[in-house]
């Protein structure tokens, strides 16, 4: 398979704005829908979040997704119908999978679960929901903090499905063909991508040169098909980028 590289830059992303959240959007989501850029390989979200101090979203419902969360800056409080509650931080591998179905919220009011000061700052996250095996399966929640694990460089395997990540990764999640990759890039490091049918390249902070696809700015991404290990080369003042690998793709027909 040749080598593909789409390029989506940051500008063109779909964009929510409300009162109190600043969303941008990778695919096709809510209201924005594009009947061409609905999804790409097993990723079907990739929203990057920013929600004001003492908002967020209320309650609601979901079904059949393996939800992964991953906060840059701030905290995230999550409550779910199946008691799951806590604040998600930076460097904080968190997955909820909705299967049967499930109720939660998501809200920037972390002085309400630490007891702490009420504070002013907004929360910055990256959501991603990636298609499961199957449907119906129970209801969950999984999280585990890996910041150390990310100090030291490299890719860290945050969330997989995949048998050969079974004991490298930080959570599972339920789709044998996925993983989720992240990497807080020092100045001018690189690294490889994973060679894979499909992975999809999101910077989340800084800037990377990716070979083949040329400089990359924060809330870019590249979709790459037929993946051969492009290197990706830091900027100097480093970068936090994700990457999804994926082995197979789903289909709507």
């Amino acid at each position: 398979m040749t080598t593909q590289l789409d390029v989506r830059r940051a500008g063109q992303r779909f964009h929510t704005r409300a009162g109190w959240l600043d969303s941008h959007h990778c695919f096709s989501f809510s209201h924005h829908y594009d009947p061409k850029n609905t999804h790409f390989g097993l990723l079907l979200v990739s929203n990057d979040d920013v929600v004001a101090p003492g908002t967020g979203f209320d309650t609601h419902p979901h079904r059949d997704m393996e939800i992964v969360t991953w906060v840059l800056d701030g905290g995230l409080v999550h409550q779910d119908s199946e008691g799951h509650n806590g604040v998600i931080y930076p460097g904080l591998a968190q997955r909820m999978s909705a299967g049967t179905g499930i109720l939660h919220s998501e809200k920037n009011d972390s002085w309400k679960i630490t007891g702490g000061a009420e504070h002013k700052d907004p929360v910055h996250f990256v959501q991603m929901w990636v298609f499961p095996d199957e449907q119906g399966i129970k209801p969950g929640y999984e999280q585990l903090d890996i910041n150390d694990e990310l100090a030291r460089g490299g890719w860290v395997t945050v969330a997989s499905g995949m048998d050969r990540d079974r004991d490298q990764r930080a959570i599972s999640i339920a789709q044998k063909h996925a993983a989720l990759r992240a990497s807080r890039m020092t100045a001018d490091q690189t690294l490889a991508l994973p060679t894979a049918p499909f992975v999809h390249v999101y910077v989340a902070k800084g800037e990377v040169a990716l070979e083949g696809a040329g400089l990359l700015s924060k809330g870019d991404a590249v979709r790459v098909t037929g993946s051969e290990g492009q290197r990706l080369t830091a900027g100097a003042e480093g970068a936090e980028v994700l990457v999804w690998e994926m082995d197979g793709a789903v289909t709507f027909g």
